[in-house]
């Protein structure tokens, strides 16, 4: 299926809702997603009895004595049946599939509606190795900020996917986004993981399989690995089943405010992934005085910096995205906190990325900071992407330019090129800790080459002054002058 395809099949279902009178978009995304969620169960129940069969382990279906909830059966029930089925039975089971879906409401009330939604997504298939999960919810995303409901919006997938090949995420970590929004980072991570512990023989059944994972491994990436924090009460929601779609428990996702006294952490994680919001409402009175105490602001940017220092754990990575303010500004509060960045931690990397990576939602100019808690920064590698694949504006169609796979190649050995170089910690002192890739980048300068002597250029210009006195004395002459 091309993304033209899918993003049609995702308009003809959104248009359905709202001429059914389920106008609100954030109403929309959550009734889609329960029946997207529904739909994927039988798919991830028949993943889990092929995991177990060739794992030569017994193990009783959750669709046992219970078939007419399969989606594969309940897709041809006729549509009063269908509603009374998925109104009475559908929504008593979610809560016992996820808790977090415990308060799950079913606004579908025509049968008829409930009947072509069915009928739409079943057009969809989720297993084809693509994650189309992740794409309905950019795509259902992106029409939310058309609407003009909650100014979030997701992180762009093949940034998520640079930025966690950067830190290489794994079983062992303890991985959080304290602003974790719709989950995109914390699904990007889980993946890699299972994809990184997945063999060659597997990969046709998935490529999440996840077979080279030892049973207390899965049991711990199920458990201990993923964690994250979510201020708005409606992308918490939103989050919490993306979560729940790409089969992570979201047990440890907290609604609550990460700047705030009630969420304070210290050395408690290996990696953070994160795109905190640059700007909002900050309750100063709120805001935990350990971060304002390492960096005296209001801004919220600078607040998510200390955060992410603070709640790691010595030798804990870091990939995080920053408006390019924070590489540059010069007052106190940013220079304080670059030099504790720097003087303080391993700054590994510092990746511009071009301003129109995040249209059509935002135009400002990004970086990604890549560093480690602990010990200093002796150099550190910057690289100036141009492009990510995509055009910069906000149609961003597909482009065969695109720097990714470079940096990520590139970042292993710190490679310098014409858009990547090495900085030392004394130069970044020289430039009061200034983090612009401009400050520092070499311009080389190319000597240029003649092909004449001063002379002979003299005496061409002397020659080409005759030949246009020639011309004028010839034209004064054809206007009848003396």
């Amino acid at each position: 299926m091309t993304d033209r395809e899918f993003k049609a099949i995702v308009d003809e279902l959104w248009n359905s809702f709202w001429s059914s009178g389920i106008s609100n978009p954030i109403s929309v995304v959550e009734q889609m997603t329960y029946l997207i969620f529904f739909k994927m169960f039988e798919e991830k129940e028949n993943l889990e009895q092929r995991r177990a069969e060739k794992s030569g382990k017994k193990r009783e279906s959750f669709f046992a004595n219970r078939d007419e909830l399969r989606w594969s059966n309940f897709k041809h029930l006729a549509p009063e049946e269908m509603l009374k089925t998925y109104r009475e039975k559908v929504f008593s089971i979610l809560e016992e599939i996820n808790p977090a879906l415990k308060d799950s409401t079913c606004l579908i009330s025509k049968a008829s509606l409930l009947d072509t939604a069915v009928q739409t997504l079943d057009k969809m298939d989720f297993s084809d190795g693509n994650d189309r999960k992740g794409d309905i919810y950019e795509y259902m995303l992106s029409k939310l900020a058309v609407s003009g409901q909650n100014g979030q919006f997701r992180t762009p997938r093949h940034i998520i996917d640079m930025m966690t090949k950067l830190v290489d995420p794994r079983v062992d970590d303890k991985i959080c986004d304290p602003a974790c929004g719709s989950g995109g980072f914390l699904c990007g991570a889980y993946r890699y993981i299972l994809e990184s512990n997945t063999s060659d023989d597997f990969k046709e059944i998935s490529p999440v399989f996840g077979d080279l994972l030892k049973d207390e491994h899965r049991l711990n990436l199920d458990n201990n690995v993923i964690f994250g924090s979510e201020f708005d009460p409606t992308m918490y929601k939103i989050g919490l089943m993306n979560l729940i779609l790409h089969n992570i428990q979201p047990k440890n996702i907290k609604l609550r405010d990460s700047l705030s006294k009630d969420a304070q952490e210290e050395n408690t994680y290996t990696l953070v992934l994160a795109n905190p919001p640059f700007t909002g409402s900050l309750d100063e009175s709120d805001v935990d005085t350990h971060l304002t105490g390492m960096v005296k602001t209001k801004k919220t940017e600078l607040l998510f910096m200390a955060k992410f220092i603070k709640m790691l754990a010595i030798g804990g990575r870091a990939a995080v995205i920053i408006p390019t303010g924070v590489l540059s500004t010069e007052s106190k509060a940013h220079k304080t906190l670059r030099q504790k960045l720097i003087e303080e931690n391993q700054l590994e990397a510092v990746i511009s990325m071009p301003s129109g990576v995040f249209r059509p939602y935002a135009g400002v100019a990004t970086a990604v900071l890549v560093f480690t808690k602990g010990g200093g920064t002796k150099k550190t590698w910057f690289y100036e992407m141009e492009n990510d694949g995509f055009t910069l504006d906000d149609k961003r169609s597909p482009l065969e330019e695109n720097d990714i796979p470079d940096i990520i190649e590139k970042f292993k050995t710190r490679e310098e090129s014409s858009k990547s170089f090495n900085v030392t910690l004394e130069e970044l002192k020289e430039n009061e800790y200034n983090l612009l890739p401009s400050r520092y980048k070499k311009i080389e300068y190319i000597a240029p080459t003649f092909e004449h002597t001063p002379q002979e250029y003299v005496q061409l210009m002397i020659e080409a002054e005759k030949k246009s006195l020639a011309l004028l004395e010839k034209l004064q002459k054809q206007l009848g002058g003396d």
